[in-house]
């Protein structure tokens, strides 16, 4: 008899985007494993949710304290591995990670705690009811790979501190910050099976966790991949959480400064090469003032610096990521120029250049039939419109499939906060942008194709869990009103029940709950005789 041959695991590597090489490689997962892992997940979580959110809370303070301590050692994993500079890294993935820690230790027993909720109307006068929040069990997440560690951490510390197990499995384009990951969880000392991370293909993991009982999936990716794993998820019925991308609108008025703006859309453009979902990609600039924002802004782009960041701190924007991506800028800025936009100033190379880089681009003279305009670029290329008034800036933002997030830039805040009040976005920031996501406390999410629920803040705790009702009597009674045996008075009884509670007049009241009290309380507190 031949004995079954193992498959030999694939080897996955993490190559940089900004120089070529090949820095870390680590197996694939072997997903025929996969029942073993959710089995093992379950036995830690049951262990797990029976602690207090302190003792939960102890743990992740270590994490806390372990990427405090190896933060530079994180940024360079990170800027290696996505091809962001060093820099970019510790304060858009390192940093948030540390406050996310803090954050969630210190509120999520308050967000989570078990409240007593208010009674509806008197004739519930003997019922009370507790809202409780129980964790969902094992939460899968799926992360992208322009944002490698942040955005996957704060999804598994919210898991955590919501008492619930983690299976995660991060993109394949940067498996080297998974294992970062798995080092800064092991500082927490959780126990065996709580957390693991799974190496491969995110479609064939997708389909394991729903074939083997994940109890939802947070998924942070394209639009087109969160539509197939909703189709998926329905045959399951497993709920989703899904952060899908955006296209996101900026608007600058007539009275806003200037300086601040241009710097604001330089950072919210150009950062992390343009890779970021929430990331400028639209300016609408109000006619008297659009000259004076496109010379600041060329000014800015020219003065910027691109190249390998992982060694360099006087790189300002690094690489690409992934050759697709690169392709996808490229196309862009060709249907562009193609359509009329012009070219208004690149950033300049600084140092070696066999990456996967792309010059930040400012374009003008754009239209709303040109890609850029139209889809999610998620590249260093940021396309400015002049607009008569508000009205048209708010029209023509709006005017999108995507809805993540936006800004307004004025000095007046009122003014501001209405205008950012009508734009269809799930965040809207006034004179700053890109920045949210950072804030444990504020929600994240968008409307449209942007995605469905949110994480971060009270809501994203509220996403890792189910919400439960608790019920009680306060005095023990026999019956309740509207239980058996049925009879002309229980119909009038009930009549009675509900014009005390909506009475047509003082009259009306007044009788009802006469004929109403004595028949409630006999049948409340006395036997049902048969």
């Amino acid at each position: 008899m031949n004995a079954v041959e193992t498959p030999t695991p694939k080897r996955v590597e993490d190559i940089n985007p900004a120089t070529g090489e090949c820095f870390f490689h680590i197996e694939e997962t072997d997903l025929r494993r996969m029942p073993d892992m959710l089995a093992a997940a379950r036995r830690a979580q049951a262990q797990w949710a029976a602690k207090s959110f302190k003792q939960r809370a102890e743990h992740i303070q270590r994490m806390r304290r372990y990427i405090v301590e190896h933060a530079e050692t994180l940024s360079l994993t990170v800027s290696r591995s996505n091809g962001k500079t060093r820099t970019d890294a510790l304060a858009t993935e390192v940093l948030p990670c540390a406050l996310a820690c803090n954050w969630y230790a210190k509120n999520a027993a308050r967000v989570l705690k078990p409240k007593m909720r208010g009674g509806g109307n008197l004739l519930f006068f003997n019922k009370r009811t507790q809202m409780m929040h129980v964790p969902l069990g094992v939460v899968g997440i799926i992360s992208p790979w322009n944002y490698p560690l942040s955005i996957p951490f704060g999804e598994i510390v919210m898991g955590l501190m919501a008492g619930n197990a983690i299976l995660l499995k991060v993109a394949a384009a940067t498996p080297a910050v998974g294992k970062a990951i798995e080092e800064i969880v092991a500082a927490g000392d959780l126990p065996d099976g709580l957390f693991q991370h799974v190496v491969g293909s995110g479609s064939q993991v997708a389909t394991a966790f729903f074939r083997h009982g994940v109890n939802k999936l947070f998924f942070t990716g394209s639009v087109n991949a969160g539509k197939q794993l909703m189709a998926q998820a329905a045959e399951t019925l497993t709920p989703l959480s899904l952060e899908l991308g955006g296209n996101d609108a900026m608007i600058v008025l007539e009275d806003a400064d200037l300086e601040r703006a241009a710097n604001g859309a330089a950072w919210g453009g150009y950062q992390n090469a343009g890779q970021s979902c929430g990331g400028v990609e639209r300016i609408y600039v109000l006619a008297p003032v659009y000259d004076e924002f496109v010379r600041l802004l060329a000014a800015k782009t020219r003065a910027l610096r691109h190249g390998a960041g992982h060694d360099n701190f006087n790189i300002d924007m690094g690489s690409l990521t992934t050759a697709g991506q690169l392709r996808t800028v490229q196309q862009h800025l060709d249907d562009a120029l193609a359509k009329g936009a012009k070219i208004a100033a690149q950033s300049q190379p600084a140092g070696p250049q066999h990456g996967q880089f792309h010059p930040a681009t400012l374009l003008t003279d754009v239209t709303d039939d040109m890609l850029t305009m139209r889809d999610e670029t998620f590249g260093p290329l940021l396309a400015v419109c002049k607009v008569a008034n508000e009205e048209e800036a708010l029209a023509r933002a709006n005017d999108s499939n995507l809805a993540l997030t936006s800004s307004v830039w004025t000095r007046d805040t009122r003014r501001g906060r209405a205008l950012a009040a009508r734009l269809e976005t799930g965040v809207t920031t006034i004179n700053d942008h890109l920045y949210t996501h950072g804030l444990s406390e504020t929600p994240w999410g968008g409307w449209k194709e942007s995605g469905i629920g949110r994480t971060h803040g009270p809501e994203g705790l509220h996403e890792m869990t189910q919400s439960k009702v608790v019920n009680w009597d306060i005095l023990p009674s026999k019956r309740n009103l509207w239980w058996y045996p049925f009879d002309e008075a229980t119909f009038k009884a009930l009549l009675n029940a509900l014009r005390f509670v909506f009475p047509r007049s003082a009259g009306e009241w007044l009788g009802s709950s006469l004929k109403l009290t004595p028949y409630l309380l006999r049948k409340m507190f006395t036997r049902w005789r048969t």
